[in-house]
């Protein structure tokens, strides 16, 4: 459905030229920001470094490390060092592309491959500070000894360190170990692991929470997120390093071995996370989401160089080589005799752990020992370096809880303490080249000492707390844009606790069941998929993938400003036992909050939920427990509603496999706590400015050489410039056409020798069956097409694309593409604006009211009726009232009472003088409603003229009489008459006399005994139609072409 209106012109060679010109304005910038080269070299050096095995065990590790020097750093000019620890799964190629960022900044970058991954031995501790952060340690002695590293005593290097996921968790674990860290930028990793693998965001009613943005409740015996242990555990677990020939530790010989795999890549930013899905580093093998991933490349065949004797801890082993140079990586824990297999390259202690996790769903004593021993949360209170703290919003692994807990916990100390949350995550994006470039700020304020008002990032170097807000728009690499919000400080560090809005949620106590064996269980999202889960259809859709009966809702009304949720929110709950009903002794749920957009759709706030398991009273008392929801940062729009969701079963967490009936409803004073930290916004990197400037540049060019084209086109046919706006041409009829043709490239002819004219205030019905050129007669009308011959004139001025007099026309062809969210008020009110006219102009109540719409105009198209959308239809082609308007089958699917007011509608219309054309396949709706007809058939005008004209020169008689069975076998008698018709009427005889006086049928008929009532031409349309195209024109439609 269009209303037709003016249109520019093919654009010419000029126009082509300068979109070209425009476009490399655009392309040029990119391109050379693309090619610039900083200048600076880097040397790169590989090196086997062996240290101890650890606590109680016989020999040493080989650490695969790479050292990157840039050309600046020597020992005249000696540089601050970073080391950059890999994610799991990863390896030191993993992060070669940070490494390289950062040494082209003028640091000395250590970068390894952490023991039980990729070609360096041992086992996968978890970042035992006994070995895998005593390793770090031990690399910090190796840069003490370099000239070319910058020292602030003897043994102590100035430097920093950085990670992301398992790599941030080191760098928290080695900068609270080891007092010579001086800095540190930890990405998208953990406080406390255990709290992180079993967490329970439930904790008593009226318990004291901290007042910063993202704290979650802590509560005991959390829910197992089975889904991410597996993940890791099965990255961890493969059977990697090759077979090591008979060689064996690094303190034996042996003869060389067989290829060892390759490594899992993906780097996550600086210190970037095999384990994010990421955008990968040069030589990374491409791990999503801490998966086993492709082959990164690091390990070549074992040739021949053996392993020497041991050496000193923390010195390089004799003998060995480097990867890709025949070196060997020690065999997997699995190739020892007596190793189990399942483990993979796992510690025997991390194993076994795991395991019972993984067949119990609970956290054991020995399992919890185990996680904190790796978790920061044990040296927080120690770290005196400043820490900039950069999470992900999109992780449903490490949430903004475990930064959170971090910043508290490190600021306590008196510690500097920044964060950072970035629009990705475990489940998202990698950190993208703003964040990257806040870290290498970060170590420039605080290694080299240089303000933070000389970083590259501008405003953002300065400020304690920032939060991306993604948008849809997307950059080159599918990398998310948006806004930066830049905070004073982080609420409840600094200044009071986090502002939060109270949110009245409505609903009743419910009934949850939980199914027995925990299947169906609700999707909200898999493990590095979230975000990708939630963009099928609208993002969160999968907010609504619970099973019937496994959930309790609880809506807000609609919020009246616009929201900027930046935190976890909160709210209580109360839970009870269904009297009768089988329940454990705990109930376990899992808590969200959705935004339930005007429109309907659902969006899961983060793609996350909070785990809760809360013990139950058997006496079927309700326990009430306050609630920390997932941290977010994600916008609600004005007149949205607030979900908060408390669902049995969760696909990523051990629900248990007993059958449970639950009655939930709201506690307290039944609020959610929404948290909104204000700040200002820094937009200088939601959107790349030289496409933007160069895009600006093509448009410019586009409406300049429009404009130009518009000027041309108006000198040329002078006439038309005004036609529009004076209303001339109203002598003359609303439309003439003259020996209209239309012949396609192929040598069909659709159109020929087509001629008509409208006259005011008539409405022209168009017939002709299928094929006849209806349909294309229309669309040059209306400018869609050109003709190949003939004229075409509205109210006298030719029509042709682009014509000015197009304005005086309305038209509804094929569908309306109405937006079934919107009322059928706001639809036209869209459609003019976009128009371009004034809002005055469209005479929407003068419309409203021919159309008869009524209250209806109000609702919700998507309520509507199909005989209502019809009408709504018809009034959007008769906004601004056009002195013509055009229908192509506007009685299409309504039944008969819809059919009779939409023949009423268009006869209101036209009584004011306007002309209206339909074109119809109905014959009896155009006799009721049309005023003239014109019917063509094969591409030609047959016949024209008024209705009552026509349906005379069908030849068809009717009689009214007493006996129709005698009257039709007396008239089938009569010579010349033929088609003797009865049954269509009761006591009706219809027949066409072909030349026999109408008197002398009636004669024959009374002269038999008949009695005649009445006697009368029979005047139907579809007999004048008939005799028009023949037999074929019994099948007629307005669709022909």
């Amino acid at each position: 459905m269009v209303h037709v209106l003016p249109r520019a012109r093919r654009l010419t060679g000029p126009l082509v030229a300068l979109l070209v010109g425009g476009l490399l304005v655009s392309v040029a910038p990119v391109a050379a920001a693309a090619t610039g080269d900083d200048g600076g070299a880097v040397t790169v050096s590989e090196e086997r470094v062996a240290v101890p095995a650890g606590p109680g065990e016989p020999g040493s590790v080989g650490i695969d490390t790479s050292l990157y020097v840039p050309a600046s750093a020597t020992a005249a000019t000696p540089a601050p060092a970073v080391l950059v620890a890999h994610g799991f799964g990863g390896s030191k190629q993993s992060v070669d592309r940070d490494a390289r960022e950062l040494a082209a900044r003028g640091y000395v970058v250590q970068t390894w491959t952490a023991r039980g991954f990729g070609a360096s031995g041992g086992t996968i501790g978890l970042n035992d500070p006994q070995r895998e952060v005593a390793d770090a340690s031990r690399l910090l002695d190796r840069l003490a000894a370099r000239p070319e590293v910058a020292q602030d005593g003897a043994g102590d290097p100035r430097a920093g360190v950085t990670g992301g996921s398992y790599g941030g968790g080191l760098a928290l674990l080695l900068a609270g170990t080891d007092p010579r860290i001086d800095a540190l930028a930890p990405v998208m990793t953990w406080n406390d692991l255990g709290q992180s693998l079993f967490p329970n965001n439930a904790v008593p009613a009226g318990e004291d929470l901290p007042g910063t943005p993202a704290a979650a409740a802590d509560g005991p015996d959390g829910v197992f997120k089975s889904g991410w242990a597996g993940v890791f555990f099965g990255s961890g677990g493969r059977v990697a390093g090759g077979s090591g020939g008979s060689g064996g530790p690094d303190d034996s010989s042996g003869s060389g071995g067989s290829d060892g795999t390759g490594d899992s890549g993906g780097s996550a930013g600086p210190g970037g996370s095999g384990d994010s899905a990421s955008d990968d580093a040069a030589g990374g093998g491409g791990s999503s989401a801490g998966g086993s991933g492709g082959s990164g490349g690091s390990d070549a065949p074992g040739a021949g160089s053996s392993a020497g004797s041991g050496g000193p801890a923390g010195g390089a082993v004799p003998g060995s080589a480097a990867p890709g140079a025949g070196g060997v990586p020690e065999a997997p824990s699995a190739a020892v005799p007596g190793a189990q297999v399942t483990c993979g390259r796992f510690a025997a202690d991390v194993c076994a752990a795991y395991a019972e996790a993984a067949r119990s769903g609970r956290v054991s004593p020995e399992l919890a020992a185990l996680l904190r021993r790796s978790s920061p949360a044990t040296v927080t209170g120690r770290i005196a370096a400043p820490a900039l703290l950069v999470q992900g919003e999109q992780d449903t692994l490490f949430g903004l809880d475990q930064a959170d807990a971090n910043a508290r916990e490190i600021a306590a100390n008196g510690t500097p303490v920044s964060v950072l949350w970035f629009a990705g995550g475990h489940d998202g994006s990698a950190p993208d080249s703003e964040v990257r470039a806040r870290i290498g700020d970060w170590f420039d304020q605080h290694l080299r000492g240089e303000p933070a008002a000389d970083g590259t990032t501008g405003a953002l170097a300065e400020a304690p707390f920032a939060y991306q807000v993604r948008s849809n728009v997307r950059t080159r690499g599918d990398t998310p844009t948006g806004r930066t919000v830049l905070a004073d400080g982080y609420p409840g560090l600094t200044g009071g606790a986090t502002p939060a809005t109270p949110v009245p949620l409505s609903g009743g106590e419910q009934v949850v069941a939980h199914p027995p064996g925990g299947n169906p269980a609700a999707i909200t999202s898999l493990p590095g998929l979230g975000s990708a889960l939630g963009s099928l259809g609208s993002l969160g859709s999968l907010s609504s993938l619970a099973a019937p009966g496994q959930s309790a809702r609880f809506v807000s009304e609609p919020v009246a400003e616009a929201m900027q949720p930046s935190g976890a929110a909160r709210t209580t709950v109360r839970i009870a036992r269904v009297p009768g009903q089988p329940a454990p002794s705990t109930a376990v749920l899992f808590a969200s909050v959705s935004a339930l957009s005007p429109d309907g759709r659902s969006t899961l706030l983060g793609n996350a939920v909070a785990p809760l398991r809360v013990g139950v009273p058997a006496d079927g008392s309700p326990v009430e427990v306050a609630v920390t929801l997932p941290g977010v940062v994600a916008p609600v729009t004005a007149g949205s509603r607030l979900q908060v969701q408390f669902a049995t079963t969760d696909q990523s967490y051990d629900s248990g496999t007993d059958p449970a009936v639950w009655r939930v409803s709201p506690g307290g004073d039944g609020t959610l706590s929404v948290p909104q930290v204000p700040g200002r916004t820094e937009s200088a990197g939601t959107v790349p400015l030289w496409p933007v400037l160069g895009i600006a540049g093509v448009l410019a060019a586009a409406l300049a050489a429009w404009l130009v084209t518009r000027y041309r086109s108006r000198r040329a046919d002078p006439d038309a410039a005004d036609a529009a706006a004076d209303g001339s041409g109203d002598e003359v009829p609303p439309l003439q056409v003259s020996g209209l043709a239309k012949t396609y490239r192929n040598g069909f002819r659709a159109v020929s020798d087509v001629s008509l004219t409208v006259p005011r205030g008539a409405v022209l019905g168009l017939l002709g069956p299928n094929g006849a050129g209806k349909t294309t007669v229309l669309r040059m009308l209306l400018g869609l097409i050109a003709p190949t011959g003939g004229e075409m004139r509205a109210f006298g001025r030719p029509i042709r694309p682009g014509a000015a007099v197009l304005s005086r026309i309305g038209a509804f062809v094929e569908g309306p593409g109405f937006l079934p969210h919107l009322s059928g008020a706001e639809n036209l009110r869209l459609y003019w604006q976009a128009t371009g006219r004034p809002p005055e102009q469209a005479r929407m109540a003068e419309t409203l009211e021919i159309a008869g719409l009524g209250d209806s105009v109000h609702r919700k198209v998507g309520t509507y009726s199909q005989g209502m959308r019809q009408r709504l239809a018809i009034a959007q082609a008769m906004l601004g009232l056009p002195e013509l308007l055009i229908l192509d089958e506007p009685t299409n699917g309504l039944d008969p009472p819809q059919i009779h007011a939409m023949r009423e509608l268009l006869r209101r219309y036209a009584s004011a003088g306007r002309t209206v054309l339909v074109s119809s396949h109905l014959l009896s709706e155009v006799e009721q409603t049309c005023t003239d007809v014109v019917v063509m058939h094969r591409g030609t005008v047959v016949a024209s003229g008024t209705v009552a004209e026509l349906t005379a020169a069908g030849g068809g008689s009717s009689f009214t009489v007493d006996d129709t069975g005698r009257t039709a076998g007396i008239l089938a008698g009569l010579d010349g008459v033929s088609d003797v018709i009865t049954g269509d009427e009761p006591g009706v005889v219809h027949a066409h006399l072909d030349g026999v006086a109408r008197a002398d049928a009636v004669a024959a008929l009374v002269g038999a005994g008949v009695a005649v009532s009445a006697a009368g031409p029979r005047g139907r349309l579809e007999d004048a139609f008939l005799e028009l195209v023949g037999p074929e024109g019994r099948d007629v439609s307005g669709g022909g072409s």
